[in-house]
């Protein structure tokens, strides 16, 4: 068996299980992904969301089968970005974090978001993280958080 090879975090690696696997559970059981959270198994709330060819995608909706060639990115790859630096300074400086559950698919989202759109509208913004659920700091701080981001970016996206 040759296995499914795809990028992870910018490493080649392969995996050689069933190819009707979860990628949520493979990234956390077998790689240590440990930002992409179990939330609801349904792609509902988007706590297991990743890039894949930058693409966000609720990880527990997609079989390895489907990534075999695909570069995914994590937040334990996202975080050493200068982009990640700067969604990270304007969510501290908005209080846009609490419990922490909901951050990674949320700064996932914004960078796919700000990726396709740099200066996204606060419509935009809203719809652009309306698949991730947040229990705790409320949508507005993240909303403002994401739209400083877009103005601080300084051409990064």
């Amino acid at each position: 068996m040759n296995g499914i090879s795809f990028t992870l975090n910018g490493r080649e690696v392969t995996y050689t299980g069933s190819a009707a696997d979860r990628l949520l559970d493979v990234l956390r059981r077998d790689y240590g992904c440990t930002s992409v959270k179990c939330g609801c198994k349904e792609g509902e709330c988007g706590a297991c969301a990743v890039l894949v060819d930058g693409v966000l995608l609720n990880s527990c909706c997609v079989a390895m089968g489907a990534v075999d060639g695909a570069a995914i990115v994590t937040m334990e790859g996202y975080c050493k970005t200068e982009r990640f630096a700067v969604l990270d300074r304007a969510f501290a400086d908005l209080s846009a974090v609490q419990c922490g559950f909901c951050i990674p698919g949320m700064v996932l989202a914004a960078e796919a978001l700000l990726a396709k759109n740099p200066h996204p509208t606060e419509a935009e913004i809203r719809e652009g993280l309306s698949g991730n659920l947040c229990r705790c700091t409320g949508y507005n701080a993240i909303v403002n958080a994401v739209e400083n981001a877009a103005k601080e970016g300084n051409g990064l996206w």
